[in-house]
């Protein structure tokens, strides 16, 4: 694959904690650069990065519940809400996975549909939910069914890690769950993609998007023929 190809099918990402507003400066520097899918910042950066964006294509993603899922769904909504009247083009919404595990899916279905409606409403520009089910906690039928809740309450993509949980995406995760969403949702492999090699085999197993880390994503491209 041709690196403006790969390059329009990933998320250049920077959510550490330590990050200053110019390293997210040249972030956005970099997306517009080799033509990202999005940046995926923390939700105080998204002001800026709307502004540095501003008219090159690249989407602003930012993280809600972010990383443990384990805010109320109000409060969930509420992040979504002014993360999209600050400029988010997209939100990575980590769900309640303790309910999930402990067999409360409606709370889980509510958890995802708060944040789903925000994004419905009327913004003036369409709005992208991923829901991050931390796969790496989560027995093959929890993954399984959380991402038919994720559908039930309509995310547009259903993501495998937030990075911080202690385990990344896997090829079995990523074919796992595209089969659980079929076509009624894209898949995003986020966490541990490190080379060319494992960006391919997580489109290749069926994700449709790739979340990779700002220094992982540069290294992958420059590998990948122009």
């Amino acid at each position: 694959m041709r690196r403006t190809e790969l390059a329009k099918l990933i998320d250049h990402t920077l959510l550490k904690p330590e990050a200053t507003a110019s390293d997210v400066g040249g972030l956005c520097d970099e997306a517009r650069r080799f033509g990202f899918a999005a940046v995926c910042v923390n939700p105080c950066f998204v002001p800026l990065c709307r502004r540095l964006l501003e008219g090159s294509g690249v989407r602003v993603c930012t993280v809600i519940g972010f990383p443990l899922g384990a805010n109320a769904a109000e409060t969930k909504a509420f992040e979504a809400r002014q993360a999209i009247r600050d400029g988010a083009d997209e939100l990575d919404t980590v769900i309640s996975i303790g309910a999930l595990k402990g067999g409360r899916f409606d709370l889980v279905l509510e958890d995802i549909a708060a944040v789903v409606r925000e994004a419905r409403a009327d913004s003036g520009r369409p709005i992208a939910v991923k829901a991050i089910i931390e796969a790496s906690r989560l027995t093959d039928g929890e993954k399984v069914r959380a991402c038919n809740l994720a559908v039930e309450a309509g995310a547009d993509f259903v993501k495998t890690s937030t990075g911080f949980g202690g385990g990344g995406a896997t090829v079995g995760d990523v074919r796992l769950m595209r089969a659980a969403v079929g076509d009624s949702a894209g898949v995003k492999a986020s966490g541990g993609i490190r080379t060319g090699e494992d960006a391919l085999a997580m489109l290749a197993a069926g994700a449709t998007r790739l979340g990779i880390s700002r220094s992982g994503s540069l290294a992958i491209l420059e590998s990948c023929p122009e």
